[in-house]
């Protein structure tokens, strides 16, 4: 059970660590619902019978988890890849609009400033430990409640085959 809750973690933290696609997660925590589904999903493929809403739940907040530690890391080397382009950038906006307001000069002022990064790690580390929890278990839920093996006939599942007939020895002939 922990290869498919690693798998989700890996999933969530990657995804969530990108610079633009990470901004999926503002939209109902997107990656981090979806590292837990797929956590569920690859825990059922090869069992015979379902994952349960119970064990779905487990998978997807134990990947949020893993979630939240492999984004940690992969956002602080993001970061330092992208600081060089982003102080250009603020830099360049800086030196060109000279009719910014002084709240905004300071808020470009304080993205410069390297020190301001440690906040933001403890804050994104602790909202992703506790949504990736939250909404990956969801997520897992989720998947266990919809990917389920065992869906009747009348709800779009498979019909059984039908029951062998029953042995019948043949009758005796008379002498």
């Amino acid at each position: 059970m922990l290869k498919p809750a690693a798998l989700g973690g890996l999933f969530i933290g990657i995804l969530s660590a990108l610079p633009i696609i990470g901004w999926a997660n503002c939209c109902c925590c997107l990656w981090i619902v979806s590292g837990g589904v797929l956590a569920a999903y690859v825990a059922g493929l090869n069992r015979p019978v379902s994952v349960t809403p119970g064990e779905g739940a487990i998978l997807g907040g134990a990947a949020g988890i893993i979630g939240a530690f492999v984004w940690i890391p992969l956002t602080i080397v993001m970061d330092a890849l992208l600081m060089p382009l982003q102080n250009a950038v603020v830099g360049s906006i800086l030196q060109n609009a000279r009719d910014l307001p002084p709240e905004a000069r300071d808020v470009l002022e304080g993205l410069r400033e390297p020190g301001s990064a440690v906040g933001r790690y403890v804050v994104g580390f602790m909202f992703m430990f506790f949504a990736g929890t939250v909404f990956g278990a969801l997520g897992g839920l989720l998947a266990a409640m919809f990917l389920r093996k065992d869906v009747p006939p009348a709800l779009g599942g498979q019909t059984p085959p039908p029951p062998p007939p029953p042995f019948e020895p043949p009758p005796l002939l008379p002498n």
